[in-house]
């Protein structure tokens, strides 16, 4: 078995051959902000640190919205410029090596199906991946309510739309107990459900739900497994990608037990295109996200927030992402300029070089790193020359993908969909026994009809209407009575023809 990791060497001072830049793992369970324009090598920066946590017993889950982060799968040739990053940094453990890697997609195209339940994403992210307003969000806490009420399971977009439809249906009623409950929101709810079926979302929604620990797990080695969603696709509607990450770590806050103080994290979160959610999230909303990601530090979950830009972070958020990672930025525009000088002033001023002017001016292999030191400050930011990927930098083929996915534990078990009793069932069984109900009241009605038609005359003369109408006034309506129903049968034959036959 590997040697356990305790220290994850970033890379190298640009100024100082052989003084690493490192991040002691105990030392460092803060957020992190990941940020650089577009082209400045961010995801290279993700597969570097997944592979150093990957050898450091530590689990990796990463959303690749380009799929490159899916190389590190597979070990890198041996090149000449490898050798001469190497000569700067003192790196001892370094060869062309593969990662156990599992590879996860929301519509089952490039990886197994990941699963939830509608219940378990909360009413406030079914609302925001809806895009309700606050109304429709009310009538959508009451769904939930109702279906709680009631013991019904909202496991899919069947379950919901049963669940609203069923609101409709009984509006007045649930009323008493529900307050309002308005039929246009109802139908526009059931619209924007739609919506998510055009998207591709009946996949998302259903059993077997992903278990957390799949996406913890270790392989016989002692790596720590590196999970990437393939978020192409999602990434074409950015509140739905934002929707789904949102979730996914507030499932991990939510079930994920706190504890003490640990040598490691238990798993590393990378959010790439973070900005993404923030962009039109309510207050409400953008304080629970700020509480999750507060809190969630005592499960030991880091999150890594990957952006263009720091400012596309809000403050509140901003402030507890307390180790950085800067990649050059772009200063074409006042405002691009404003945020040089903002993220320059972030950081713990180095002697040796212009912070803005690095900012402006660094290629792609070099960063400026700053962590945390032993008494939990951010250290003096370090211009770093990074480390050589192990894994290599070119795509992978549809044949190796396959090949992945085939050796992978979880190998069909995703793949398999389950569909037991929920609320479109029972509602759907509710449905048709009040149909058979009022059908029975229907043929008892029409049995009477046919009863009272069959009644000898006599029986009518003798028993109705004895006191209230004199002998002759009833044998008349009686008559009468006898002749229009004889006529009523034959129009309803003539109308109908073989229908009532």
């Amino acid at each position: 078995m590997l040697e356990q990791k305790n220290v994850i060497t970033i890379g190298g001072d640009v100024f100082t051959p052989w003084e690493n830049v490192d991040l002691f793992l105990k030392r460092a369970n803060r957020h992190w902000l990941i940020a650089g324009a577009t082209g400045t090598w961010k995801t290279v920066t993700l597969q570097i640190l997944a592979e150093e946590f990957s050898k450091a017993w530590v689990p990796v889950f990463a959303s690749d919205v380009k799929w490159d982060l899916a190389w590190i799968a597979m070990p890198w040739k041996d090149h000449p410029k490898v050798h001469e990053r190497l000569e700067h940094i003192w790196i001892k453990d370094w060869s062309p090596k593969g990662f156990p890697t599992v590879f996860w997609d929301l519509y089952w195209e490039k990886g197994h199906p990941i699963r939830t339940t509608v219940s378990e994403m909360w009413p406030i992210l079914i609302s925001r991946l809806l895009d309700l307003s606050d109304t429709q969000d009310a009538l959508l806490h009451i769904a939930f309510k109702i279906a709680d009420d009631n013991g019904w399971l909202i496991l899919d977009l069947d379950d919901l739309e049963a669940v609203i439809w069923y609101m409709d249906e009984n509006s007045k009623t649930l009323r008493k107990e529900y307050w309002n409950i308005w039929t246009s929101s109802i139908w526009t709810i059931r619209r924007d459900i739609l919506v998510l079926r055009e998207w591709g979302w009946d996949s998302f929604f259903g059993e077997p739900a992903l278990k957390l620990e799949d996406i913890m797990k270790r392989d016989f080695s002692g790596n720590g497994v590196v999970s990437i969603m393939d978020s192409r696709k999602l990434m074409s509607d950015a509140r739905m990608y934002s929707t789904f990450l949102l979730w996914l770590i507030s499932e991990l806050f939510e079930q994920l037990p706190e504890v003490g103080d640990l040598d490691k994290p238990k798993l590393v979160f990378f959010f790439d295109e973070a900005h993404l959610l923030f962009r039109d999230a309510s207050k409400i909303l953008v304080e629970k996200i700020e509480q999750v990601v507060r809190l969630i530090r005592s499960k030991w979950v880091w999150i890594y927030f990957v952006t263009q830009n720091p400012t596309d972070i809000p403050e509140t958020v901003r402030s507890q992402l307390w180790n950085r990672i800067q990649h050059a930025l772009r200063a074409f525009t006042p405002k691009d300029q404003k945020s040089i000088k903002v993220v320059a002033d972030t950081f713990r001023q180095n002697d040796q070089f212009n912070i803005k002017e690095a900012l402006t001016e660094m290629s792609v292999w070099v960063w400026l790193v700053s962590c945390l030191d032993e008494k939990w400050r951010p250290q003096v930011v370090e211009k770093t020359l990074i480390r050589p990927p192990q894994s290599r930098m070119w795509p992978l083929t549809d044949e190796e993908r396959k090949e992945i996915i085939s050796r992978s534990p979880f190998n069909w078990f995703y793949e398999k969909r389950i569909d037991r009793e929920s609320a479109d069932e029972i509602l759907e069984r509710l449905e048709s026994k009040v149909e058979q109900e009022k059908l029975a009241v229907l043929e008892a009605e029409k049995q009477k009809i046919e009863d009272e038609k069959n009644i000898p005359l006599w029986q009518e003369l003798l028993f109705w209407n004895k006191k209230k109408k004199g002998f002759v006034q009833t044998v008349g309506k009686a008559v009468m009575r006898k002749a229009a129903n004889k006529v009523a049968t034959k129009i309803a034959r003539g109308i109908f023809g073989s229908l009532l036959k």
